[in-house]
């Protein structure tokens, strides 16, 4: 009779685990599915948004214009400025490196330069937010999987069950009975709680949509009129 009573505890434990561990691994799968689109989407912001940020920057030189730029198209805060970076030759060489350059005129090549990055602009900033969204959604499904989760097992429950199942199977040296027994219920306890990822809002800035070129022409046409007034002597097929 003790005999069946150690294995009936064996076997009772062995299915809440298999239960607790089977769920716990697919929650766990998810919320690293979900840190490693949040690493692709800090690499599309600083590879690509970032990259167009700074040639837009090369293309204003000038601060003022650079916030002027950020006024017009409703960005937050001003991304990956540094006065340094928008000035120096070298670094503008290398960010119009390979860049096609279109125009008969230096101003018109100035003019379509700009133009064609703030478009590029726009194209990133929207796949940019389109993936933000996914996160949002993502985190609030791994939410929404751990609330299932507790609502299927109650843990302060199965470790309750779990110890007294202890004193039946005393005889036993099984590993989630040894874990509860040398580190204590409470701590166990805890290490058993799944905690969710962070959101995305912790580790990404929130972009709002770029208005399209058409929408402030007049405004943004006045701004590359001012950029180029300023360095009338710069052309893109120098670089």
């Amino acid at each position: 009779m003790e005999d069946f009573s150690k294995t009936l505890a064996f076997e009772v434990k062995k299915e809440i685990a298999d239960r607790y561990f089977g769920f716990r691994k697919i929650i766990e799968e998810d919320s690293n599915d979900y840190q490693q689109e949040i690493i692709a989407s800090t690499l599309l912001l600083e590879r690509r948004i970032g990259f167009d940020l700074l040639r837009i920057y090369s293309l204003l030189q000038k601060d003022h214009l650079i916030t002027r730029f950020f006024e017009l198209t409703k960005l937050n805060d001003v991304l990956f400025f540094d006065s340094y970076i928008s000035q120096s030759p070298t670094i503008r060489k290398r960010l119009f490196k390979d860049q096609h350059v279109r125009g008969f005129f230096r101003k018109s090549r100035f003019r379509n330069m700009f133009i064609d990055v703030y478009t590029a602009l726009g194209d990133h900033v929207a796949s940019y937010r389109k993936k933000i969204a996914g996160l949002v959604e993502e985190h609030e499904i791994i939410e929404e999987e751990i609330k299932l989760f507790y609502q299927k097992n109650d843990i302060t429950g199965i470790m309750i069950f779990l110890r007294n199942l202890d004193v039946i199977e005393s005889g036993t040296s099984g590993s989630m009975s040894g874990t509860i027994e040398n580190e204590g219920p409470v701590i166990m306890e805890e290490k058993m709680r799944i905690h969710p990822p962070q959101s995305v809002e912790k580790f990404l800035p929130t972009l709002p949509p770029i208005p399209d070129f058409a929408t402030i022409k007049s405004e943004l046409n006045a701004l590359i009129n001012e950029a180029y007034a300023l360095q009338p002597d710069f052309d893109l097929k120098e670089l």
